[in-house]
């Protein structure tokens, strides 16, 4: 177990909309928890030791609630061209190569090196159809000492035959490689991915709720992000409400669900997710790039329902969290001002919380410096930003979250333990 102390600019997110902030102040792990925050340490504390990063920002880490780890190797690529052609133009033709263990070895360290040297500290990630890749990434995001879920993508109807598993198979080696990854890694869990409503049958759908009720375990997928997604499902799936009641009607809908995008929830929608619980994963950097739209964060939000933040990778350019926490409040005054001022834009302290905190229904208690809290905590020096002498703690937190890049970090903490 570690038992550290931080020393630095203390900035965190209790509650939605609430900042707080401690000029250089103590950060105390303990057991891999955080202990307290203090503006002067303790003296049962003294002994312990201390990394000293006096006027850096130190901030919780960042989660990442919706990747797709095998696109990062096209990231970047095909942004003129909008969801369902871009799946099939790049994305499914990139994703049958991971049959090759050897492809996937390669590929896969490219990725976790580099997420590695991001604001990232957990993550939500679909791999692809293939088990054994899968359990591949796993192993690697586990030996960089991550936390978070990986899931073995489900396809069995609606997708390119070099990408589409028969509805037995899709089965049997979803419930192959829970049993094996339960057993194998203690950091990177499991969790039950349809890809999306259009490429499942109602018979994997139902046996994949059965599987997730069975083993206990979170599910993602897609939601309403493009409108001719959306036409698709409604045209596959009679007698829906809505998008989000196929879910609903195989046991995929409930609190321990990320559904990504959720750019087009009608009334229904809004009331079945809120009702369930599920956490809605805003990816503003993906919503531009493939013209999906803007989601109505600050709507969702009114509603009831738990929004995080995700990259998307690779609809999303970038691997970046910070750039994400950006783009959303950008996103956000874009919606502002088409909705005639009435959904408020979002601030860099609730921009923050969507990153952080607001993530624990699904991560567990991460994402603050609240006691009992798992320690995950990034150094940031923003001296690099430019003169911070006189500067303001929160207009500094502004800055990092308009400007900040990978090199500007100083230290990374993933439940006590340093990766950079």
């Amino acid at each position: 177990m570690n038992n550290f102390v931080l020393k630095g600019n203390i900035i965190y997110t209790p509650s939605f909309g609430e900042l707080k902030v401690y000029e250089n102040g103590f950060l105390v792990c303990e057991d891999n928890l955080v202990q307290g925050v203090y503006n002067k340490l303790p003296e049962k504390f003294e002994k312990l030791g201390l990394f000293d990063f006096t006027d850096k920002i130190i901030i919780p880490g960042l989660i990442d609630a919706h990747l797709h780890a095998p696109q990062f190797a096209f990231m970047g690529m095909g942004m003129d061209l909008q969801l369902l052609e871009w799946l099939e133009t790049y994305t499914f033709k990139e994703e049958r190569k991971y049959s090759d263990l050897e492809y996937a070895e390669e590929a896969y360290e490219y990725f976790v090196e580099e997420l590695t040297k991001s604001f990232t500290t957990r993550i939500s990630a679909f791999s692809t159809i293939h088990k054994d890749s899968t359990l591949l990434l796993m192993d690697k995001l586990e030996k960089r000492g991550f936390k978070g879920f990986v899931g073995k993508v489900n396809m069995d109807t609606n997708s390119p035959s070099y990408l589409s598993e028969s509805t037995k198979v899709s089965v049997r080696d979803t419930i192959d490689f829970i049993e094996e990854s339960l057993s194998r890694f203690n950091g990177i869990k499991p969790i039950i991915t349809p890809r999306f409503a259009i490429s499942c049958s109602e018979e994997l759908l139902n046996e994949l709720g059965n599987i997730a009720e069975k083993y206990c375990l979170p599910i993602q997928s897609h939601l309403s992000e493009n409108v001719d997604e959306i036409k698709w499902v409604k045209e596959l799936f009679s007698n829906i409400k809505c998008y989000a009641d196929v879910y609903d009607r195989f046991n995929l809908f409930n609190d321990k669900t990320l559904m990504a995008h959720c750019v087009y929830p009608n009334e229904e929608e809004y009331k079945l997710m809120r009702d369930k619980k599920i956490t809605a994963v805003h990816c503003p950097v993906s919503n531009m790039n493939i013209a999906s739209g803007i989601s109505p964060v600050r709507k969702l939000i009114e509603n009831g329902i738990n929004v995080t933040l995700g990259t998307d990778v690779a609809g999303g350019s970038t691997l970046s969290m910070i750039k994400v926490i950006s783009d959303s409040i950008q996103n956000s005054k874009l919606k502002y001002l088409f909705t005639d001022k009435q959904d408020m834009f979002l601030s860099p302290t609730e921009g923050l919380f969507l990153a952080t905190k607001a993530n624990e229904r699904i991560f567990g208690k991460v994402g603050s410096f609240e006691p009992g809290y798992e320690f995950d905590a990034l150094v940031i020096d923003d001296s690099l930003l430019g003169n911070i002498k006189g500067v303001k703690l929160v207009n500094r937190l502004e800055r990092v979250v308009s400007r900040a890049v990978f090199s500007h970090i100083k230290a990374k903490f993933i439940s006590g333990k340093r990766v950079i």
